[in-house]
């Protein structure tokens, strides 16, 4: 198919690889911009992807608290200059981070960090529940590793879609400000703080309440 000059110029933006560069791996992945993407980065053509290996030991510790008190989040979010994380721009993707953080409960930065039990465990539940819906066993494993990378969409921050912008995943919007800040960052770690936490509640849907708060 015919690659756009809107995908290359909207690949670019979001890599910071030349336009040649793109205009190949666009091609390569017949116009998928996240598959591209990720072609880039295995190239090591990709902005971000030759920032990564840089260390990033400055930053900031962003708090975001909600509800009066009843939700509370801090999060560390490094990149590699003292200047950076002074400039309001690095400041706000701080403060973005953390407000998503209050309303999407993650609970691991990316899927790496999940224990290898836990997530054996979930490969249990999913194979069983596969085997209890009749699906025959060759491809019960193929259904079981589609559903895990469900499992990390829903748990894993980097893999999450973005609240002020679902049709981007957080390490969409991460790749982004590497790429128009020009050094690596990275989301080191959060904590979040949630009023009664493992009290039997009332349960309050914080996503529809922290995106009324943003749209004010």
């Amino acid at each position: 198919m015919a690659v756009s000059a809107s995908a290359v110029k909207e690949l670019r933006e979001r890599t910071g690889a030349g336009m040649l560069d793109c205009k190949k791996a666009l091609d390569e992945t017949n116009g998928d911009i996240d598959k591209a993407i990720a072609v880039l980065r295995e190239k090591g053509l990709s902005a971000a992807a030759n920032k990564a290996g840089r260390v990033a030991t400055e930053g900031v510790v962003e708090s975001y608290i909600h509800g009066g008190g009843r939700i509370g989040v801090l999060v560390e979010i490094n990149c590699e200059t003292d200047f950076v994380g002074k400039t309001d721009q690095f400041k706000e993707f701080a403060r973005d981070i953390a407000m998503h953080i209050a309303a999407a409960n993650p609970k691991f930065v990316r899927r790496e960090e999940v224990p290898t039990e836990e997530l054996e465990k979930e490969k249990e539940i999913l194979k069983n529940q596969a085997l209890n819906e009749g699906k025959p066993e060759k491809i019960v494993e193929k259904m079981v590793e589609g559903r895990i990378n469900k499992y990390y969409e829903e748990y894993c921050l980097l893999e999450q879609s973005f609240i002020k912008d679902p049709d981007k995943t957080i390490n969409t919007l991460l790749n982004e400000k590497i790429s128009t800040i020009g050094e690596n960052i990275s989301i080191r770690r959060f904590a979040r703080f949630e009023l009664g936490e493992g009290l039997e509640k009332k349960q309050d849907n914080f996503v529809e309440e922290v995106m009324a708060q943003v749209n004010k």
